[in-house]
């Protein structure tokens, strides 16, 4: 079973459909003895960093989610997903993310178009089983103002140009985060979550 976790951060229905789609069994869940249960999981999200980390906190899923990603379950963070694997974010100073990724969360440069809202292309800098079967360059779709700085740079798989190259798609072992949202990407990001369904 995969595991969508639900902490009220939006984008929760369009990645089950999308699962769903794809044949694979998958549940919302919100509690640590779900997880506990999930063969897989996948931390969705949208909105605000601090608030994220609030409500992680309240349903008492921030170990939990540390344990999973210990254990070597396959982990998929998707846009507020993968910045909460991160240290800290400029959005919300003295809120703690998960840091499970030495970096943090900067916001884009002065003179760029914030949000990075949109199709844009993904160059894949390095292999990742999320690539499987995608041609290099593909077009995923974004939706954000801040973006990940990673002090491990060999852990980041994709890179888009957005005024400068940002990564935008992570893997560590098990671990894979993506910075666009594959449950908006059409064909190319359901195939996304269909090699992360088949890992």
């Amino acid at each position: 079973m995969i595991g969508i976790i639900d902490y009220g951060a939006g984008n929760l229905k369009s990645v089950h459909k999308a699962l769903e789609h794809l044949g694979a069994q998958a549940d919302i869940i919100s509690t640590p003895e779900q997880l506990e249960r999930a063969d897989r999981v996948i931390l969705p999200g949208v909105g605000a960093f601090g608030k994220a980390v609030e409500a992680m906190d309240r349903l008492r899923l921030r170990e939990p989610l540390k344990q999973v990603i210990a254990d070597g379950r396959p982990f998929l963070g998707i846009c507020l997903g993968l910045q909460l694997l991160m240290q800290a974010s400029e959005e919300s100073p003295g809120a703690r993310g998960l840091g499970i990724l030495p970096g943090s969360v900067v916001h884009f440069p002065a003179g760029n178009k914030v949000p990075h809202l949109g199709w844009n292309r993904v160059r894949q800098n390095r292999p990742c089983a999320l690539w499987r079967n995608i041609p290099d360059d593909s077009f995923f779709y974004f939706a954000h103002s801040y973006y990940v700085c990673l002090q491990d740079e060999t852990q980041a798989v994709g890179l888009t140009d957005y005024g400068e190259w940002i990564p935008v798609a992570l893997n560590r072992e098990a671990l894979f985060g993506v910075q666009f949202h594959p449950e908006k990407s059409q064909k190319i990001g359901l195939m996304l979550l269909d090699n992360f369904i088949h890992l």
